[in-house]
């Protein structure tokens, strides 16, 4: 697994041994990360400007990714020990440890913001639930700005998040990848109460 493109480009990643953490693919970062950075209702400008959380950061591939490629700054939220321990050494190999905080904690139940984030990643273990109870959580503790984009990676069986409150109607892209479907969305006007 590598970082595909920008600062850090080619650089190895490491990952937890065993079935624990499941990181995204390269060739679907690649994917992701060519339609935030081309499509008209994202791009380059915004990358550079993007306060990023990665939830269920495992390796830290995602969030990595999107400071590779210019954005400034990544909250990443992990609750396993050992992907812990390899996500703080993927940032530190990157040279990122200014640019990253690492939140030893459940993004399900995430402490208040001291800032919300313009892009949030968001890649849970398949088929729990768990995309629907993540948005609620960080809406309500002030995670997401109003007008965030929102990357959700699902089982591609899984259905979306359709009609959830932070949701705009429907989702501004999505396509599946194998096993997974991904799903970019737009945060409404404002954060429910």
């Amino acid at each position: 697994m590598r970082i595909v493109a920008g600062q850090w480009r080619g650089r190895a990643l490491a990952a937890p041994p065993g079935r624990t953490t499941r990181p995204t693919a390269d060739r679907v970062r690649q994917a992701l990360f060519d339609m935030l950075l081309h499509a008209p209702w994202s791009g380059g400008e915004r990358m550079a400007h993007a306060r990023v959380l990665d939830g269920f950061a495992g390796t830290g591939a995602l969030g990595l990714e999107a400071l590779s490629r210019g954005a400034p700054h990544c909250v990443f939220f992990e609750t396993d020990r050992t992907a812990l321990a390899v996500l703080r050494a993927n940032i530190a190999a990157c040279g990122a440890r200014d640019r990253a905080t690492v939140r030893a904690g459940d993004v399900t139940r995430p402490p208040p913001a001291a800032q919300a984030c313009d892009l949030l990643l968001l890649d849970p273990p398949y088929g729990q639930g768990l995309p629907e109870r993540t948005l609620a959580a960080l809406a309500r503790t002030g995670w997401i700005a109003p007008g965030a984009l929102i990357v959700i990676e699902t089982g591609a069986e899984e259905p979306l998040p359709t009609g959830h409150p932070i949701l705009e109607a429907a989702p501004l892209a999505e396509r599946r990848h194998g096993a997974a479907r991904l799903s970019i969305w737009r945060a409404a006007g404002a954060p429910p109460q």
